[in-house]
Formats: C-alpha cells, structure tokens, sequence
C-alpha cells in the first residue's frame, strides 16, 4: 500500500541582531509547521512555542481525524495564550503567526494566520500559497502600491491578523497532493530579506529539503540577518507500507499444522 509522506527539512537561526529566538516550527512525516512570536518583551517565544505544541498532536491523528480537528488546535492553542496571559499579565499583547501544512492521503490541508508563508514548487510552477495579513499586503490588494514596492516597505513587518487571546479568524485551504511537489514554509525573516525569484532558484536546485532549508537561512543571515528565520522544506513523496498478509497466511497455516498434530495425537491416545 502506497502512502504519502513529507520528505522534510528545516532549518532556524536567531539572526544578527536578536538575542532571542521567538521563531518555532514543527517538521514531520505528516505534519510542517512554522510559527513567529510577536510581542518581543511580551514573551512572543511563549506564544509560538505552546501553538507549536497544539499542532503537534495533530501528527498522531488518521488523515480523517486531522482534518476535522485542524480548527480545534487553532483555538486550543489560543486558549493556552490567554491562559499564560491571565498567569503573567506583563505579557498581555503576546501573538503569534501560524501557517501549517497536514498532508493527507491525497490533499494537503493548510491552515495561516499572519504573515509567515508557503510556497509551492510544482513542475514549472512557483506560486506563494498563502497570502500575507499584513499592511503592506492590504496596500497591495488595494492597487496602493505594487508588490516589488511592498519589498521594501518600511511598515512590511506590521502584521494584521496573528493568533492571540483576541479572536481573529484563521485561513484554512485545501489543495490537491502530488508526487513531487515541493513546499517551503517560512518565517519573515527569510521573505523580508531574500528575493522570491532567489528562494525559487533554492528549491529548485537543491534536491535535498535539509539542503535547501539550511541555504535559505544562510541567504538571510549573508542578507544582515535582522530578524530571527526559520524555514521547512517538504516534497510530497511515497511510503510504500509492507504487505502483511502473507505473513497472516503463514501464521495460520502454522496453526493448522499444530492442529492436526495436536488432533492426531489426541485420535492416538
């Protein structure tokens, strides 16, 4: 039996000029995840790593599972900051940004709030899946200015939507799986610093995910580094599950085979 499986890797560094690491992401078989702590001395670490946490229980569940429970880890994880808000008040105004990624046995399912992306290379294809809630990305949407002029804009960090005590809705997406496709999940210290069509030629030509996720942190770190970075790197590949039947029909000719000693031997008492 044929399944699917994120060939993965991932890669983190604080950067140059922070002396914290808020950044906190998740990479395995089934499950990549990357979340950014907003809030600096409101302890923005906190928040992305118990958001992190909520997400990992994801990665026990059945596809099925998974799916319909992909809105309740959002809220549990919003509950868990305004929880560690009401124990520390001095760290009212904690966020985080979330964009995750669950691959099921023939989709996968996306889940984003605040301006962390993915991308996704397929064939010739390179498209950022997700679409920033961030002011800049507003002034975009609204013809204001263009998107090479967002690159540099001096408010391209301000965020609009993020994940905190305060309800704000998260988007969530499904998008068809195939053998092959390639995905890169990062925080905005790699976007804000590294040029798209440089991210491109990075998953393009390092077959390897380690190998390109730790290129792209290195791009943004030879970039100045300003901010902390993270980036997980998936391709949509094969799990070929042994064939355990055989062995059942071994195991129950053995069974048989000690039946009929046990019969004959019974008959000759």
């Amino acid at each position: 039996m044929t399944e699917l499986r994120w060939r993965y890797g991932a890669a983190t560094d604080v950067g140059k000029v922070r002396d914290l690491n808020e950044d906190s992401h998740l990479a395995s078989r089934r499950l990549l995840a990357v979340a950014d702590g907003v809030g600096g001395a409101a302890a923005g670490e906190v928040a992305s790593g118990v958001t992190i946490a909520e997400v990992t229980r994801l990665a026990r569940r059945s596809p099925v599972e998974a799916q319909a429970e992909l809105g309740e880890v959002v809220e549990a994880a919003r509950d868990r900051i305004r929880a560690a808000v009401a124990e520390n008040p001095e760290s009212e105004g904690m966020a985080t940004t979330l964009t995750g990624l669950w691959l099921g046995d023939d989709a996968v399912d996306i889940v984003h709030i605040g301006d962390s992306r993915a991308y996704q290379v397929r064939g010739e294809d390179f498209v950022q899946v997700t679409v920033d809630d961030s002011y800049v990305q507003h002034l975009v949407d609204e013809g204001a200015i263009t998107p090479a002029e967002a690159q540099d804009h001096p408010y391209r960090s301000v965020v609009t939507r993020v994940l905190q005590a305060n309800p704000a809705p998260a988007h969530f997406e499904t998008r068809p799986a195939l053998l092959g496709d390639r995905y890169m999940l990062c925080s905005d210290g790699l976007s804000d610093v590294v040029d798209d069509t440089v991210i491109e030629h990075v998953l393009r030509d390092f077959a390897d995910p380690q190998g390109a996720a730790e290129e792209l942190v290195r791009l943004a770190l030879e970039g100045g580094g300003p901010d902390n970075v993270t980036v997980v790197v998936g391709d949509v590949a094969e799990h070929r599950q042994p064939r355990r039947w055989p062995w059942a029909v071994a195991a129950a000719g053995v069974v048989l085979v000690i039946a009929v000693i046990v019969a004959a031997l019974y008959l000759r008492g």
